[in-house]
């Protein structure tokens, strides 16, 4: 039997560059973005979200950021008080295309290590897509979270890189919706099932 994990996602953003609209409540194919990242934790003990009560497809504990629109270190130190198990995943909460495979990579990945993040074909860590030992995280975080950079924090924990095997039909995992133009692909994406590379 693998060992529990709690989720922990971070849901709170104010999605200035669309317009300040409720980022994780846009729809992407059927679902809400953030019922598309809960969708990647089935297994998860525990679902905390971090950020204003939504309706989700499946039971959350909800808590907020204090205050609110802190930043996601301050998101982070919210949220790990709600935290149970051992171990957590932290995503954010505009990820259309993660995957349960990924979170399963991840936490084995972390085995043995504070965490593992995933990593892109270009060699950027994607800082929302990680595996992590709760008490690491505990210890890392700052006296003062709010408006602290989560860069910082995560990268003093050493963790260790997980890159995708991606495929080119594959939808990438770390893919966020920041922009208009990275929903527009997200929706065609979920829609037609193809992935137009650059």
């Amino acid at each position: 039997m693998a060992e529990p994990y709690d989720a922990l996602v971070l849901a709170g953003g104010s999605g200035r560059r669309l317009g300040g609209v409720d980022k994780p409540g846009l729809v992407v194919g059927d679902r809400s973005l953030l019922d598309r990242v809960l969708t990647a934790v089935p297994d998860a003990s525990r679902v905390v979200v971090v950020g204003p009560r939504r309706t989700t497809g499946r039971l959350v504990t909800w808590c907020r950021e204090e205050p609110p629109g802190g930043g996601p270190v301050a998101a982070l130190a919210a949220g790990l008080p709600e935290v149970t198990a051992d171990r957590l995943v932290l995503l954010a909460a505009d990820l259309p295309f993660v995957t349960g495979d990924v979170i399963a990579a991840l936490l084995e990945a972390a085995e043995g290590h504070d965490g593992a993040l995933l990593l892109d074909p270009d060699g950027r860590d994607q800082l929302l897509v990680g595996a992590w030992q709760t008490l690491a995280l505990r210890r890392a975080l700052p006296a003062e979270p709010a408006g602290a950079r989560l860069g910082p924090v995560l990268w003093a924990l050493n963790p260790v890189r997980y890159g995708v095997q991606q495929l080119a039909e594959a939808p990438p995992p770390w893919f966020d919706c920041d922009t208009d133009a990275d929903l527009a692909t997200a929706r065609q994406i979920a829609q037609t099932g193809v992935v137009r590379r650059q």
